[in-house]
């Protein structure tokens, strides 16, 4: 995730609690999304899209904080 901001995370990571909690969940609901894709069944689509919805929001969270940092 946004390669071109690989150093400033780094930085972000160790220096900025709330941006390691928000990068964290992200990568969680990345990790639990794939997870579900791969082992459910049709039931499950409506959970898969809540997910994603707050994984997209973290991930434009974090952009907003990247941007302001630069």
């Amino acid at each position: 995730m946004f390669p071109e901001y690989r150093e400033l995370i780094t930085k972000l990571k160790n220096d900025d609690a709330h941006f390691l909690n928000s990068f964290n969940k992200h990568n969680a609901l990345d990790h639990q999304i794939k997870e579900l894709e791969l082992h459910s069944a049709c039931d499950s689509k409506n959970q898969i899209h809540e997910l994603k919805k707050k994984k997209l929001h973290l991930k434009e969270e974090i952009f907003s904080i990247l941007k302001q940092t630069e």
